[in-house]
């Protein structure tokens, strides 16, 4: 009897082990992809800001200045459009992670119900041989 709850729990034990370790890897992959796309976002935003700032400090009289301005204009829409698509692939990669996980869970509940009844139905069949 005592070998068969053993056995039961290293079973579960060991499903739980695999499950939080396959979870985990899905986890890092996901904020990998998280911060890849971040750090391409804020690269991006940064050339194009070091580009207007230094020709920007050509500027030297108003006509300068007034030529400039839609670039400024521009590269602000530009930030603007690309904090919004990151933030949607962001998003995006965070449910397809969420997904994953789920599936992972929900398989992992299955195999172990399927091992309980399994070991269940070995323990009524040991019992009633008796």
């Amino acid at each position: 009897m005592y070998e068969q709850f053993n056995s039961q729990l290293l079973s579960l034990g060991r499903n739980f082990a695999d499950a939080a370790v396959k979870a985990q890897g899905l986890t890092l992959e996901g904020f990998e992809r998280i911060a890849e796309l971040q750090i391409k976002a804020v690269e991006s935003h940064v050339n194009a800001t070091s580009a207007f700032w230094s020709e920007a400090a050509e500027v030297r009289d108003f006509e300068d200045a007034k030529a400039i301005w839609p670039k400024g204009v521009q590269l602000a829409k530009q930030s603007a459009e690309k904090l919004y698509s990151t933030g949607q692939e962001v998003i995006g990669v965070t449910l397809k992670t969420n997904e994953a996980l789920g599936k992972l869970i929900k398989g992992s509940l299955e195999a172990t119900n399927e091992t309980v009844a399994r070991q269940v139905g070995a323990v009524k069949k040991a019992a009633s041989g008796k």
